[in-house]
């Protein structure tokens, strides 16, 4: 069977498979917002592959690890490591009862680490949640100490205590966290969809109170690209990535540290009484500064789960259905039919 071939019967297989797998059209219609006699030919309800966040489930993880660790404490033996043993006299000293120095250090670390790697993970509201598990202890102790001065001038007892929280409970609190930051990873996960129909290819993402609606008709196409990761080699997933002549697909990036306001210098202003010397050293201090400040913007590919195929386990499908379907829908092949048709009307009259 030739690759053409091969390729016509993926593009026409998954549309008699939506017709007896898929709900009814009527709620195809509503979820994806057909339009009239659109069908799908590959519906992806499920999104991405259930380990395509697996970073984040990772993360919390580690989180919670860092709560058991801080909760048992290490027993260095006499015969263990120094290293060992260094961890397990800081942990001893920095864990105080009323504020747990070292926990809160520890979890700095983590969060600095992981927005500096600028990974999966490094997202903003994922900082901002491991910024809030980092200083939940300080925050009872604070509140705590609030209480014990209000009961100094005469409040009642606990009137001035916020948080029900006397003492912070690694293991409980670790348990919470994990189980929290886990059903929100499964639920952000399941929040992107995608399909193909016969007209265009759909993204919708719905995630708490965030809605968003993503419709690419074919002719628009200009490329598509297939990234696998090493993990996405390794689990079977990789991400279709579709790029269109508008710049959909691509995201623009500066690099470099921006110079500010002016973009000159402290100490390089030139006045009209600077000696020649002081005029070459202003000068070269400039051209360094200029070297140090100097930013520009460059254009990546996006791979935005809410404008691409994230993580999906069927890319090959889709790869071959979305090239099948451009080919159908660009305007050298429609006009390859008209020559097509104009061929064969002159041969039949001749």
């Amino acid at each position: 069977m030739s690759e053409e071939e091969t390729v016509e019967k993926i593009a026409e297989e998954p549309g008699e498979e939506a017709k007896e797998d898929a709900p009814p059209t009527n709620n195809n219609q509503d979820k994806f917002r057909l339009i009239s006699g659109e069908e799908i030919l590959e519906n992806g309800e499920a999104g991405p592959s259930t380990l395509a966040f697996l970073g984040m489930y990772v993360l919390g993880a580690l989180v919670f690890g860092v709560h058991l660790l801080f909760n048992n404490g290490i027993d260095a033996a006499d015969d263990a490591s120094f290293l060992l043993k260094l961890t397990a006299t800081l942990i001893d000293v920095t864990n105080w009862e009323s504020l747990p120095i070292g926990f809160v250090l520890v979890m700095c670390f983590i969060t600095w680490a992981n927005r500096m790697l600028n990974i999966s993970t490094s997202g903003r509201w994922v900082t901002i949640a491991l910024l809030a598990i980092t200083f939940l202890p300080v925050i009872i102790s604070i509140d705590n100490v609030l209480s014990a001065i209000a009961g100094l001038f005469g409040a009642e007892a606990g009137s001035y205590d916020f948080i029900p929280i006397d003492n912070y409970n690694y293991l409980i609190s670790g348990l919470v966290f994990l189980v929290v930051f886990w059903a929100f990873t499964y639920k952000y996960q399941r929040s992107f969809s995608y399909a193909v129909t016969t007209n265009a290819i759909i993204f919708q993402h719905a995630f708490l109170l965030s809605r968003s609606h993503r419709r690419i008709l074919f002719d628009r196409i200009s490329e598509v690209m297939v990234e696998r990761t090493p993990m996405g080699t390794i689990l079977g997933y990789a991400t279709v990535t579709i790029m269109t002549d508008s710049g959909i697909g691509l995201v623009e990036e500066s690099i470099g540290v921006s110079a500010g306001a002016g973009g000159a210098a402290p100490g390089t202003a030139t006045s009209a009484d600077d000696s020649t010397a002081t005029k070459v050293r202003k000068s070269l201090l400039k051209k360094f500064f200029a070297f140090l400040t100097y930013q520009r913007t460059t254009r990546r590919v996006d791979h935005d789960p809410r404008h691409c195929f994230y993580k999906i386990r069927k890319w090959e499908d889709i790869k071959l259905m979305l090239n099948e379907m451009h080919r159908k829908h660009s305007q050298s092949n429609m006009l390859e039919d008209i020559k097509s048709a104009l061929s064969n009307g002159e041969e039949s009259e001749a």
